[in-house]
């Protein structure tokens, strides 16, 4: 088992927590989180909504069917992480609602790309306020999530929220079918395949099953994730690595397919990717040119 500790960010200025947060970014780029504050009952509230537009017959989703990086259904066969790394794999075995920042961006070029308005299936009306409260929840915590990273890195709290004044954000509600919804994985197919996240820091909800997240380390290789019910799962980004100057790794990690032997598995994690602001120069990076670049890498053309 990969070490990953869990951090309880009501408590973390005084516990020591920074000091591990440091070791554990080093490594595998991995924390769990408590006393996160969001309640369990809302996050199986939008599971359950979003399992009613994922059951809907395909017809009725193709209306709202994007490409990466768009808000609305991504379905079967439009996402290959795989190619984030240069290895030409299957698609994934999955589908996603995506939701983004919504709302006027400060220059019209970059509000047009980054802050278009979202999209909500009709066919499930209860899920627009689930979802919407789900991230004014997220937003709160992903800040305090890098106040933690700002002192971990012996920077200070504001070191990284100083360029979260007006940032982007993306959302997806990934749902990995049953094997005999999705069918019998291909040679080197898995319901996400292995890479690292381009951005700052994500942070995942998610279910445990035998076909689910593993991570890789340079000293143990590929390892099932720790998983605690009542923690979130954090992991740092590309830019998270790029802003450390190599000292934190983004973390690697894959989602393993549904299982031969439990053909019945499916699960759904709830996947929130926080940024800093367009436009930011993450040691002469242009951070949003390079999730644009990123994105258009995965897509299944």
């Amino acid at each position: 088992m990969v070490s990953v500790p869990t951090v309880d960010l009501r408590t973390w200025r005084t516990d020591g927590s920074p000091a591990v947060v440091d070791r554990a970014l080093r490594t595998a780029g991995f924390l769990l989180v408590s006393g996160h504050g969001i309640a369990p009952d809302l996050r199986a509230a939008v599971r359950a909504q979003a399992r009613v537009f994922f059951r809907l017959p395909e017809e009725d989703k193709r209306p709202y069917a994007v490409e990466v990086g768009g808000r609305g259904w991504l379905g079967p066969g439009a996402e290959a992480n795989g190619y984030a790394e240069g290895t030409e794999t299957p698609p994934d075995l999955k589908e996603s609602l995506s939701f983004a920042a919504e709302g006027p961006g400060e220059d019209p070029s970059v509000g047009s790309e980054w802050f278009a308005p979202n999209t909500w299936p009709a066919e499930v009306p209860s899920l627009r306020p689930l979802v919407t409260a789900y991230l004014a929840r997220m937003r709160r915590l992903s800040d305090g999530i890098l106040e933690l990273l700002g002192v971990a890195l012996g920077e200070g709290e504001t070191f990284f929220t100083r360029h979260t004044t007006r940032p982007t954000w993306g959302f997806n509600i990934n749902w990995y079918p049953d094997l005999r919804t999705a069918g019998s994985p291909r040679p080197g197919q898995f319901r996400i395949g292995p890479h690292t996240d381009f951005g700052t820091v994500t942070v995942l909800d998610r279910q445990q099953g035998r076909g689910g997240l593993q991570l890789f380390t340079d000293e143990d290789g590929w390892q099932n994730a720790p998983y605690d019910p009542d923690a979130l799962t954090v992991n740092i980004g590309d830019l998270m690595a790029f802003w450390t100057g190599g000292r934190w790794r983004s973390g690697r990690h894959r989602v393993l397919p549904p299982p031969v032997d439990e053909p019945a598995e499916e699960l759904m994690s709830l996947v929130y990717f926080y940024e800093c602001n367009p436009g930011t120069d993450v040691l002469g990076i242009d951070s949003h040119r390079y999730l644009r670049e990123k994105l258009d890498a995965i897509r299944v053309r």
